[in-house]
């Protein structure tokens, strides 16, 4: 290990060594340097260095009730493909096509070939299948891609995904996959076949990546950005992860310790690392570095020891034993408590020149070092005492099959057999508070928040740090009066400049502003305020993505959890229908239970009942549920929703598009592009949407002014937006308010500007500018037609999202309350379909003698 720019070791002081050893014996947070330091101790000073790291580590393992208890997981190793477009000059893994046919292979194992691993491997006991393989190979490689489309797969991650389904049938062990870079979309994909997955973060030094001459030079999987965008991406899915670091590729001892600290940070922002590899580099015959020095093993030690002073107690760190000579006590006193994956079948693919230690003498080596040897499941025991969301109810009985239920380490003497693998059943029972939707107006709820609300979530720390800038709203000096001046002459030029500026805009500006936007939308659209006789149908507020805005969202043991039959769903259609509603419009939380076929139900069973209804339903983020758990592509899945009856879809989930709020505002929530991708897809389909904006939380007007540009980009191309719905965040129950990190909602300022600009900003794209009585009540939504909204959205008959947050303006409008509405903004009203259209006489006079009447309400079901 050399210094990167001197070119020789830089040895610390004794004064340094020494403050940094005391530092870790007194528990005190070490900084980057400090780490820097230690991972250079040596002699004497590793010792004391790995003593203070193993009373962390048995501080830890006490705590998690299994002291003096080391793990590892008996396992196969499938090495599902050897192509991979990555080129890391230190791999023999990774092949070329060539050999691979000279060899008598395939580009991919075959169904076969994987199977009768995992079938051998379950004869002997062991409970893992580490399914890895190279980075996406039909990206470089056209034999991979002609086998995947000979063989009827989209893709690697395609192939992945049915050979892990196959492996949990037939043969019982549970797949942990290794497939390289990984989207948030490939891990809704995969995590409902898979309790575990990995990715070794290696380094966080980009140089060895960007530079030539670097081991990962032209690997474009290896930019440590990427590789960083995964892990979180991970815990945002709430996928148990492992990852670690790949120490002496040529990182500075600086750059190991920030690698360590950015393990860190994610760790403690998800909760979702569940292990780390400490691995060590070992020169190969035949590769680019050839002769680059091994890692030392003082090197790896003081690596352990350094990332469990870094981890803290609650981390699982693990070395492979098969890397380290015999030298197992050294790697136990730095403070391990896991050895990996050990098959007694299979080698390491990726090291196969050193060969697994034997589970007697694994146990014999712990022993001496005065620990007891057990089997743990590829799935850590925290997570498998968690279970949901972290574990998918598909997978459930498949580890709990294999688990102790006691410890959630494996249960040797289990069986391993194949299990089904199938949609849960139990979709559409009716269960819960079923009435919520009419007396949260009355009783309201039972607590103010979900009851894992300090685990569901992230860390709030973390948070608290990444929302600093947007709690306290931007000031920007500009010229508004040339902004307005261009804004009244053409707003399709306005420039962001002067955009930013009219969003800012108050006093006598803001008013001039306003009246400019009421002055386009009459000249757009004309007088008429619209508005649609529609029902909200919430089938479900069981969800665990954990988006910390939403107090909507409940576990299903929470007192206010309920789930909706087909038959109620149905009932409330067809109930909304003999009122005059033209629309439902139907969204419901992520329940775990619910198969990806559900949505499809749910539409069928309104259209059965009522073949007239428009359906408006299912979010881009159930869009993206749905596709995933079916494994069908989105295009595919809105395609099959379209034929059971999808007639729109509501374009919210789209909070704010800039993945820079986003991942504070939400955890497990699609990123822009797959929002993006889900609405052209269905514009293009024929599917028209709405579009959205949340505001008022931890955003700044410069992501207004962005979310309103890619929206007005999305309709030029698609046309398929019908309208613009302005979304003041609800702050009163959301549980990022309630932790103390966003703001309390948009000012009448902010929804005000919000909606003027809305109407110059989307101008001419789109001409709808709907505003939320639910939020703003009667006073703030007349107000939000004299500033450019033309709109006022439904009747809605229920609605608890919004009620579930705190809004104090009810869950029902008559027609007759949103003609007053109109009135008050010197308006007159008038009724629309979904798509703006005329409404048949028959509804005008159906909703018109039912005014005022709410539809009979389902009775309250037993306890």
């Amino acid at each position: 290990m050399t210094d990167h720019q001197h070119g020789r070791p830089a040895r610390p002081t004794e004064n340094a060594m020494r403050r940094a050893l005391r530092r870790a014996r007194d528990g005190v947070a070490l900084d980057v340097a400090e780490a820097a330091v230690l991972l250079q101790a040596r002699g004497d000073d590793l010792v004391d260095l790995c003593a203070s790291a193993a009373r962390v580590r048995d501080a830890g393992l006490e705590a998690a009730g299994r002291p003096g208890v080391i793990t590892y997981s008996k396992s196969v190793f499938i090495p599902l493909t050897r192509l991979c477009r990555d080129k890391c000059h230190y791999c023999t893994f990774a092949t070329v096509p060539g050999k691979l046919r000279r060899a008598g292979h395939g580009m991919f194992m075959s169904p076969d070939e994987v199977l009768d691993i995992a079938r051998r491997g379950a004869e002997l006991g062991c409970k893992e299948a580490l399914i890895t393989l190279g980075d996406k190979p039909e990206d470089r490689w056209p034999e991979a891609r002609e086998w995947l489309e000979a063989e009827g797969y989209d893709d690697t991650i395609a192939y992945v995904r049915a050979m892990a389904i196959r492996i949990l049938e037939e043969t019982g062990l549970l797949p942990h996959l290794n497939p390289g870079v990984m989207t948030w979309t490939d891990f809704q994909r995969l995590k409902p076949v898979a309790p575990s997955m990995g990715m070794m973060l290696e380094t966080t030094a980009t140089r060895l990546w960007s530079e030539p001459g670097g081991p990962h030079y032209g690997s474009p999987d290896k930019e440590p950005a990427v590789r960083l965008r995964v892990l979180e991406d991970a815990g945002r899915s709430s996928v148990p992860f492992t990852s670690g670091l790949l120490i002496g590729i040529g990182e500075t001892y600086e750059e190991r310790a920030d690698s360590l600290f950015a393990l860190r940070r994610v760790a403690r922002a998800y909760h979702g690392i569940q292990e780390l590899i400490m691995q060590n580099f070992r020169a190969k015959p035949d590769t680019a570095m050839r002769g680059m020095p091994d890692a030392e093993l003082d090197e790896l030690v003081a690596t352990v020891a350094v990332a469990r002073h870094i981890m803290g107690p609650s981390a699982c760190l693990q070395a492979p034993p098969n890397l380290v000579a015999g030298e197992y006590a050294r790697l136990i006193e730095a403070g391990i408590d896991d050895w990996g994956g050990v098959s007694p079948l299979t080698p390491d693919h990726v090291n196969p020149e050193r060969p697994w230690p034997q589970i007697d003498e694994l146990a014999e080596r712990s022993a001496a070092a005065g620990f007891r040897l057990e089997e743990r499941l590829c799935v850590y025991p925290e997570f498998v005492q968690r279970g949901e969301p972290w574990l998918d109810p598909r997978l459930l009985p498949h580890v709990r099959a294999l688990a102790d239920p006691e410890t959630g380490l494996a249960n040797a003497d289990a069986p391993v057999v194949g299990r089904a693998w199938q949609e849960p059943d139990e979709g559409f029972t009716s269960t819960g508070r079923t009435d919520l939707h009419r007396t949260i107006d009355t009783e309201g709820r039972t607590a103010d928040r979900r009851d894992d609300f300090d685990e569901v979530y992230g860390d709030w720390e973390a948070l608290r740090e990444a929302a600093v800038p947007g709690m306290v709203p931007s000031r920007i000096d500009a010229d508004v009066k040339t902004a307005l001046k261009q804004a009244a002459d053409d707003p399709t030029r306005l420039t962001d400049d002067e955009a930013l500026a009219l969003l800012h805009a108050d006093g006598p500006a803001l008013d001039a502003l306003t009246g400019i936007a009421d002055e386009l939308r009459r000249s757009v659209v004309g007088d008429d305020v619209t508005y649609i006789v529609t029902r909200n149908i919430n089938f479900t507020n069981v969800c665990y993505t954990g988006c910390r805005f939403c107090a909507f969202a409940q576990r299903r043991t929470d007192a206010d959890a309920y789930t909706l039959s087909l038959d109620q769903v149905a009932d409330r259609a067809e109930q909304a229908w003999e009122v005059g509603a033209v629309e439902v419009c139907m969204q419901g939380g992520i329940h775990p239970d619910l198969p990806g076929t559900a949505y499809f139900d749910i539409a069928r069973a309104v259209k059965a009942r009522v073949p007239g209804m428009h359906v408006h339903a299912f979010s881009p983020m159930e869009v993206v549920n749905g596709a995933t758990r079916t494994g069908m592509s989105i295009r595919e899945w809105l395609t099959a929703a379209k034929q059971a009856g999808l007639d729109s879809i509501p374009g919210t989930a789209a909070e704010i598009l800039d993945d820079e709020v986003r991942w504070i505002l939400t955890k497990g929530k699609l990123p822009t592009a797959t929002w993006i991708e889900v609405v052209t897809t269905a514009h293009e389909l024929g599917i028209r949407s709405s579009s959205t904006m949340m505001y008022g939380h931890v955003d700044q007007p410069r992501h207004w002014l962005g979310h309103l540009r890619t929206l007005a980009r999305i309709q030029q191309e698609t046309g398929g937006f019908t309208e613009f719905v302005t979304l003041p965040f609800i702050h009163t129950n959301a549980p990022v308010y309630l932790a103390g990190i966003a703001r309390p909602g948009p000012t009448a300022r902010d929804n005000r500007a919000v909606t003027a600009m809305a109407r110059l900003l989307l101008h001419p794209h789109i001409t709808n500018i709907q505003t939320s009585w639910v939020k703003l009540g009667a006073e703030g939504a007349a107000e939000m037609l004299r500033s450019g909204a033309n709109d006022l959205g439904g009747t809605l008959m229920e609605e608890t999202i919004s009620r579930m947050a705190g809004s104090s303006y009810g869950s029902y409008r008559s027609i007759k309350d949103l003609v007053a509405i109109a009135e008050a903004a010197g308006r007159p009203a008038k009724p629309r379909t979904t798509l703006y259209g005329d409404v048949p006489d028959e509804r005008m006079r159906a909703a018109t003698a039912s005014d005022g009447h709410l539809p009979e309400l389902l009775p309250l079901l037993p306890d």
